[in-house]
């Protein structure tokens, strides 16, 4: 007999959140981050660095390098998307500005695809709320809506999807297309051309982003929840599931015709990861949908493997399991982890009608704590850095990021006390009278988090430009070697210092012992003195040793040519 469901809602519970509410508070998330800013170290600008070789066509678009390296992942869809973008923009638009365009186009179908993802969950069977002796109980479309808000609210609050999503890495390509297939193996039971799309697209685009092992692990999990864990008939699942092996086989075929696979999996014996700052990763990184979707596997503990399974809560169960053993078996940590949380969002969702007044009043304190106070050290730290005082926040700027000029921009001040001002209005308008949506106990985590990171992407933006980016590094070395250097011999760069040095320096590099004629080398101070077979050392005089400012290890070293011209 299946267990009875906990969840336990009224009609009056699941009224929608209002979609020009939930699309301003996207909007605000979205937008900031991706316009006005520089490529960041070091996956940001490495990502942007080849880009811009294939956009000027420097390189080979089968096999691009940057500074004579080829990229770190094998997927080279990401590059491709940059560099055609690049190519169709128009002159006036700046070339890192189009390169992020695609990106924000595939972190609005994240959005999109988990709101969905959780809508077409939460219209299973199993996730209906307990039905009343007289009726009143909420109906499945209005419940399934109030869920996926829930779904897109917990997306939104995740503290480690802000700066990774906003970045335009082969991570966030990942990320829409594993969101992409967690929709469509949801969707499958009420549609059908759509959720061929997307499924399709979805493993196609992990296979091209780098990931062929997660997308045939993931089309493998799809396939059992579909025959595991029904939907609908046994004759569409089984189609369904013939559908999905398919998609996954060609997917296996195309990456080992390109020669995708790889082995990344991190021994634990040498370099392995270290278990406590792992734990710290997941403690902060998912929340706060982690507490909440361990909550919804407690409460629906009954459900989670009676058989047949129950779609809405082993769907997303499966996904975020794949995203955590990835995170504890590969490298980053972090990336593998952001591919988990449309999933995690999910999870965190079905917890909303099985939780009790006193734990959402929980929820609200403590994020309006968290968040108020967070938004006031911003606004403090920003007045410090405009005015001097206090004084004590002023002179720690000022030791944290030497050199660093505060830039005042009346756009971005207007920006933030909008922000501010919303945030003060969601916090009035929760606190005013006890809400009945269900959805209610996400909206401050998710404005809170939105409310950061727009703050951090307005007020302290040429703060943090100036600490995330190479830019003051590369300003210091055209001091040195002048507006017209000629060609510039590197020595021992990683592939984000060459990116800077061509992006931000317009420089024309040549690795070290590939062209004799060039009268300046900049080097990694921990690739010299170089050995003989690059660099004769003698041949080379020291002219400054430049640290970007905010990380004193990360030193460059510029170097003349003895005897050249002055």
């Amino acid at each position: 007999m299946t267990p009875p469901t906990p969840a336990i809602v009224t009609q009056n519970a699941v009224s929608p959140l209002p979609r020009w509410a939930l699309l301003l508070l996207c909007i605000a998330y979205v937008v900031p981050g991706f316009v006005g800013r520089d490529p960041w170290k070091s996956a940001d600008v490495t990502a942007f660095g080849y880009m811009l070789e294939l956009a000027q066509g420097r390189t080979s678009w089968a096999s691009p390098l940057l500074g004579g390296m080829a990229p770190e992942t094998e997927g080279l869809l990401p590059y491709w998307m940059g560099a055609w973008a690049m190519q169709i923009a128009p002159q006036w638009l700046p070339a890192e500005m189009a390169v992020r365009l695609p990106f924000a186009a595939l972190l609005v179908l994240t959005l999109m695809a988990t709101w969905y993802g959780v809508y077409y969950l939460a219209r299973s069977p199993g996730a209906q709320p307990v039905a009343f002796a007289f009726g009143g109980e909420a109906n499945a479309p209005d419940y399934a809506r109030a869920i996926a808000d829930g779904g897109l609210l917990a997306l939104i609050a995740c503290l480690g999807l802000a700066q990774l999503s906003h970045e335009v890495t082969s991570y966030v390509v990942q990320l829409s297309c594993t969101a992409l297939v967690f929709f469509a193996v949801a969707a499958m039971p009420y549609r059908t051309v759509a959720p061929a799309c997307a499924l399709v697209a979805g493993t196609v685009g992990l296979t091209l982003a780098g990931a062929p092992a997660l997308a045939v692990m993931l089309g493998a999990l799809s396939a059992a929840v579909v025959v595991f864990a029904p939907g609908s008939g046994a004759d569409r699942r089984l189609r369904w599931a013939v559908v999905i092996a398919g998609v996954v086989v060609a997917a296996a075929l195309l990456a080992l015709a390109l020669d995708l696979w790889r082995w990344r999996i991190v021994g634990t014996a040498a370099g392995g990861k270290e278990w406590q700052s792992l734990a710290r990763l997941l403690l902060w990184f998912g929340w706060p949908a982690w507490p909440m979707a361990l909550w919804t596997l407690w409460r629906w503990r009954k459900q989670v493997f009676n058989l047949p399974g129950h779609r809405h809560l082993l769907l997303p169960l499966g996904f975020l399991a794949l995203s955590i053993a990835a995170t504890v078996a590969t490298a980053p940590a972090d990336r593998a982890l952001l591919l988990g949380l449309p999933a995690m969002a999910a999870l965190a969702a079905f917890a909303l009608p099985t939780l009790g007044r006193s734990v959402g009043a929980l929820i609200d304190w403590f994020t309006l704590l968290f968040f108020t106070v967070s938004a006031l050290a911003i606004w403090v730290i920003w007045i410090a850095m405009q005015t001097g005082l206090p004084a004590k926040p002023a002179a720690n700027v000022a030791k944290l990021a030497p050199g660093f000029e505060p830039q005042f921009s009346a756009l971005a001040l207007a920006v933030a006390l909008a922000a501010t001002v919303g945030w003060a209005v969601l916090v009035w308008w929760r606190a005013s009278r006890d809400r009945a949506p269900i959805w209610k106990s996400l909206v401050l985590p998710a404005g809170g988090a939105t409310l950061g990171w727009l703050l951090l992407m307005t007020l302290w933006l040429p703060l943090l430009d100036f600490a995330r980016s190479y830019a003051p590094q590369v300003r210091s070395v055209m001091a040195v070697v002048g507006p017209a250097p000629g060609c510039v011999q590197t020595l021992g760069l990683s592939r984000a210092q060459v990116a800077a040095l061509q992006y931000h320096g317009g420089l024309e590099l040549t690795r070290a012992g590939l062209q004799d004629e060039c009268d300046w080398l900049v080097a990694d101070i921990a690739s010299w003195p170089a050995s003989e077979r690059k660099v004769n050392a003698a041949l080379w005089e020291l002219q400054a040793t430049l640290p970007r400012p905010t990380d004193k290890n990360d030193q460059l070293l510029v170097l003349r040519r003895v005897g050249s011209a002055p």
